[in-house]
């Protein structure tokens, strides 16, 4: 009910725009909170140099398309106001670590869109730190997919010898003797269990990751140049295509959906479709989601356990995974592409400097590097000139937008 107010609003407001402006006859551009409602199959005509096909297409990609949030059933306190509240502190709070030294933030740096700019964390391990930036929307975690909860996910570093390095109950210990975290706790959800027995420490260690889950499920990503543009094109608007975008940045944006092929899997308004490829990326052998998909079936802490408040009929993604197929050996997870141009460097292991590197592979269709083929290769020769290369490289850096979250979660609190 509240989105179809909310759309219906969003209508009314263009035709009212639209109309002032045919009186004043002065040129305004629709903003992103007038812009119409993504619906394809409303584009049958053409805008500027765009077919309705591609502008449905846009629309898609379009923040504004980005679907309401759904609710976690794996953690009822996923949007619980106090429990994001409690994960904030906990994700800023070095003495979640063994040495008093290490946060979830100190390779999830706000300021770097939740990432460490490294191509591997400081402790070590051979993947790069992955932005938390929208991830409430994805169902599987890490680079391989082995986790399937943000909640889940959260925990894992905790325990990690190269991340955070402590143990369940060291961190259990804390919330007992800290008096303002043991009261937030006990105000979210309810009393300490006994603290004697291996479950009920486990029980208050999952609880704290469900609280950094309903945190990072308030970061998410803004609004960008290029959806200032869809918004034009959606809207028929060519002085506001020209003002938003130049010829090489359209130019990337047709070649991104057209012969290039991104959009095949950097789709949606997230410009990822959450599923797993090979790319052929050299560097040390990782077998990425072969692995993964059997990790996450047998995880302690997956939809199916008994910690998760999911029923089992709610757990559809782990219920019909694929964990056995030659497509998954070195596949991994499609990133995000929203603020793509500062998270370098790029791929699982970070084997890429700069935009132009990562694209000059996918151009080569993963082959090039002299070590023939790391597992499945998805990838096909794009043999695209210098100058495409260029332009796709522009258009990706038009979605560069920064962060949408309460500003006071954006920093120490």
């Amino acid at each position: 009910m509240l989105k179809t107010a909310i759309q219906l609003t969003l209508i009314a407001t263009l035709i009212v725009t639209i109309a002032a402006c045919s009186m004043m006859g002065d040129y305004e551009p629709l903003t992103l909170d007038s812009a119409p409602i993504c619906q394809p199959a409303t584009f049958t005509e053409q805008a500027g140099d765009w077919s309705a096909e591609e502008i449905a297409t846009i629309c898609s990609l379009w923040i504004g398309s980005l679907p309401e949030l759904p609710p976690d059933p794996s953690n009822i306190y996923a949007d619980d106001a106090l429990a994001a509240d409690f994960g904030h502190q906990l994700f800023f709070d070095t003495r979640l670590s063994a040495n008093d030294d290490v946060a979830c933030a100190t390779c999830h740096i706000p300021e770097l869109n939740f990432t460490d700019g490294l191509d591997v964390p400081i402790g070590g391990g051979p993947r790069k730190t992955q932005t938390i930036v929208g991830t409430a929307y994805s169902p599987w975690f890490f680079w391989d997919g082995h986790k399937d909860s943000q909640w889940a996910q959260a925990l894992e570093p905790l325990e990690s010898p190269v991340e955070h390095g402590g143990i369940r109950k060291q961190y259990v210990d804390l919330i007992a003797a800290d008096p303002d975290y043991l009261a937030q706790y006990v105000a979210i959800f309810g009393e300490l269990p006994d603290l004697s027995m291996d479950d009920g420490v486990t029980q208050v260690f999952v609880n704290l990751g469900k609280a950094i889950a309903a945190y990072e499920r308030k970061i998410m990503p803004a609004a960008s140049r290029f959806d200032q543009y869809a918004v034009a094109v959606m809207t028929g608007d060519e002085r506001g295509m020209r003002e938003a975008y130049s010829t090489d940045e359209a130019a990337g944006l047709e070649l991104f959906i057209n012969e290039a092929s991104c959009v095949n899997c950097h789709n949606g308004a997230l410009f990822t479709n959450n599923e797993f490829h090979g790319t052929n990326v050299f560097g040390t052998v990782d077998q990425g989601r072969l692995i993964g998909a059997s990790l996450v079936v047998e995880d302690e802490f997956n939809c199916f356990s008994q910690w998760s408040d999911a029923d089992s009929a709610e757990c559809v993604d782990l219920r019909f995974i694929l964990t056995d197929s030659p497509e998954l050996d070195a596949a991994f997870k499609t990133p995000t592409l929203r603020n793509v141009a500062e998270m370098a460097p790029y791929t699982h292991n970070g084997a890429f400097r700069d935009l132009a590197g990562i694209l000059e592979h996918y151009n080569r269709g993963g082959l090039g590097s002299g070590i023939g083929i790391v597992g499945h290769n998805d990838l096909l020769p794009l043999n695209l000139s210098d100058e495409q290369l260029g332009q796709l490289e522009a258009f990706l850096r038009t979605l560069s937008g920064g962060i949408d979250a309460p500003e006071e979660f954006l920093s120490a609190p």
